[in-house]
């Protein structure tokens, strides 16, 4: 269905991801764009464009739908049990959104709205809202505080949007908020200097394997054979799906026999990260993950070898300083990570510094970030969508094999 987009999670009070909210390159303002047969076509043929499976995986889909599309072209393919339609006007006034949002509403969709602001209780739109989203960078915390008794009053759900610290998100857990929509999940808790715990050890090894030009295997698999849960997971990574679908593999040999050298390394890569960090939220590790693997594709777009795959451990190790709660700084000098890596996570690696501007422009739907990297890289910023959507999917497929070994994932269903 769709080939240009972002999409940014939105989390519930313990930070496990409740929904992502869809944004469209396409669309006014992000909002899903109009159909045009021809354009469909030429999208189909010449990408590989994702549904919306593919794109928010089991979890709720927020879409931002005009007027015109309400009324008159609202798609109807969309699982109301799926997708909350957010209103890109609910101030106006043009004849039939009402009587729109009223048979939406009786088709089974929950409705938002952006900006409470723009309408009144006595709205006649306004009894027909489900949700309420409220940019809290933008308005002071008393004017909002102010107005949510009378959502609590109308039983609407309160989204806090732009959240980018982990202090707004006490604060709007205080204020009363349900949902939290921003980046604050992935920002250090507190700046501490705190040594890793000892029972971190094997993992620390584990990462110095992932980064080395000569594999030792011997030494891999007695770090792996001295803790069951990295044995277990590993062998869950290699068999999933999304990685492996023809053969059951029963071993680490028999696995780099099967994979290789550098994919086994990616997952060495993966598997300690995952363990490093298990007391924080999956959605860190999950974005993680999607660096990972967009970075790794980029550097082979860009004719660079990769073994040790160094583009795709800066990218699974980009958001450290959020999963160990410490500076960059004080993070590559406590674990073994080999320089290449240290200087890239440091910002001293300038093609690495270019596919982290362009990640964060993906994720925050920053589309001018997009247009000039993709000059930087001399790469067609469709194509860079393309290599994003990939990287979606692996993600995607991934989280799957690593959700039950998260606490806090369990209660995301």
């Amino acid at each position: 269905m769709f080939a240009f987009i972002a999409r940014q999670p939105i989390l519930d009070k313990e930070k496990s991801v409740f929904a992502y909210e869809l944004l469209f390159r396409d669309g006014k303002g992000g909002a899903y764009p109009e159909h045009q047969e021809e354009k469909s076509k030429f999208i189909a043929d010449n990408f590989h464009p994702l549904g919306l499976d593919d794109i928010s995986g089991e979890k709720t889909s927020f879409i931002t739908f005009s007027t015109d599309t309400l009324v008159s072209r609202f798609p109807t393919n969309l699982n109301p049990e799926s997708v909350v339609v957010e209103l890109a006007n609910p101030a106006d006034t043009s004849n039939g959104l009402f009587e729109a949002c009223q048979h939406i509403k009786q088709m089974g969709f929950k409705l938002a709205i952006d900006d409470p602001m723009m309408i009144g209780s006595e709205h006649d739109i306004f009894p027909l809202i489900d949700i309420v989203k409220v940019d809290v960078s933008k308005a002071r915390f008393e004017n909002v505080e102010k107005h949510i008794p009378r959502y609590r009053e109308e039983n609407k759900k309160l989204v806090a949007e732009q959240v980018d610290t982990q202090d707004s998100f006490a604060s709007c857990i205080d204020l009363g908020f349900d949902f939290f929509q921003g980046y604050f999940f992935s920002q250090p808790e507190a700046r501490i200097l705190k040594q890793l715990p000892a029972s971190k050890m094997n993992i620390v090894d584990l990462m110095a394997e992932s980064g080395k030009v000569n594999f030792d295997i011997a030494r891999t698999t007695q770090i792996i054979e001295r803790d069951a849960t990295l044995s277990f997971l590993l062998l869950k990574f290699i068999n999933n799906p999304a990685i492996n679908k023809r053969y059951k593999i029963t071993s680490l040999k028999h696995a780099l026999n099967y994979m290789g050298e550098v994919e086994i390394k990616k997952f060495i890569a993966l598997l300690s990260l995952t363990n490093i960090a298990d007391d924080k939220p999956l959605e860190i590790i999950h974005m993680s993950l999607v660096r990972a693997k967009f970075f790794d594709l980029l550097a082979e777009r860009r004719g660079f070898k990769n073994n040790p795959p160094i583009a795709f451990l800066v990218g699974l190790f980009s958001l450290l300083e959020g999963l160990l709660d410490q500076s960059m700084t004080d993070i590559v000098k406590q674990l073994p990570l080999s320089d290449d890596v240290n200087d890239a996570l440091l910002g001293k690696n300038r093609e690495l510094n270019n596919y982290s501007a362009l990640v964060r422009g993906f994720e925050s739907a920053i589309w001018m970030t997009v247009i000039k990297q993709a000059k930087l890289l001399d790469i067609d910023q469709k194509q860079l969508h393309v290599l994003y959507n990939q990287a979606i999917v692996w993600g995607n497929g991934i989280r799957s094999a690593i959700s039950a070994h998260f606490p806090t994932a369990r209660a995301e269903g």
